[in-house]
């Protein structure tokens, strides 16, 4: 019912994982091998992922593209040269959701395991507890986005995450594990109301025709511009400048977001 789910059940699996390597494994055995487990264990989601995408049934809409004979024949093509204005909207809506989550789970475990002190073990249960809030934000986001449209639901979740990046130092560095906890499950609360109603939102912006691939490369190049170097620059940022500047560098990406929803209102109201 709820595929974004595989995103947090994932993390939380990896985190386990890490937790358990952690505790069986010295410091030279994890950094020379042990840390390569986790990724290969991860290859068997890919054939499950394979066996529930050939298990659905395509949509009305593009059924009715196929009946009748209105598919497009390099569909990656036609959404540059004719959508490209969409490719960009709906890459920079998606920014923030990379964003978050990466800053969330990468950067915050290096920094807060070493220049804040935390033991390693205790921080990936903070993170393994803040995946439950993950998982929690995506059906919650699913049932308002019915209620109050996707595009609010996007553009409140948005909002929330830029004020939680202004508050992101104070809140991160207090020194106690249970703010930790907290602050933990709190940002990933808001990447799971962001992240829920995002991809049928993204499928929104785009015509029938080259829908699964709009939305596909819009949510891809999301994901090169937004995680790639988003833990080494965040942790530049805290290094140079202060861990202030990460949420700062976190509310920019809400509010170029923001931005991109708003622009893209009416292709949402035009394709439905």
């Amino acid at each position: 019912m709820f595929p974004q789910l595989g995103a947090p059940i994932g993390f939380l699996l990896s985190s386990a994982t890490f937790y358990f390597l952690s505790n069986a494994m010295n410091d030279d055995e994890f950094l020379a091998y042990g840390w390569r487990i986790p990724f290969i264990a991860s290859a068997l989601l890919v054939w499950v992922g394979l066996y529930i995408r050939l298990k659905i049934e395509e949509t009305p809409d593009f059924l009715r593209v196929m009946n009748n004979h209105e598919r497009v024949r390099v569909p990656v093509i036609t959404v540059f040269t004719k959508h490209s204005k969409t490719i960009f909207l709906g890459t920079t809506a998606t920014i923030t959701t990379f964003l978050l989550f990466y800053i969330m789970s990468v950067f915050t475990l290096s920094w807060g395991t070493s220049a804040l002190h935390y033991p390693r073990e205790s921080f990936l249960i903070a993170q393994m507890i803040s995946m439950l809030f993950f998982a929690l934000g995506i059906p919650v986001s699913a049932v308002l986005a019915d209620r109050r449209g996707r595009s609010n639901v996007l553009i409140a979740s948005s909002i929330g995450i830029f004020i939680f990046g202004l508050f992101f130092a104070p809140f991160f560095s207090t020194g106690s594990l249970i703010a930790t906890v907290v602050f933990q499950s709190m940002g990933m609360l808001l990447m799971g109301l962001n992240f829920g109603p995002l991809g049928t939102a993204l499928a929104q912006i785009f015509p029938a025709e080259v829908r699964y691939t709009g939305a596909s490369l819009s949510f891809t190049l999301a994901g090169i511009l937004g995680a790639s170097l988003t833990p080494y620059f965040a942790t530049t940022l805290a290094t140079n400048y202060g861990l202030s500047y990460v949420g700062y560098y976190l509310s920019l990406g809400a509010t170029i977001s923001i931005s991109a929803l708003l622009a893209a209102r009416p292709l949402m109201k035009r394709n439905v």
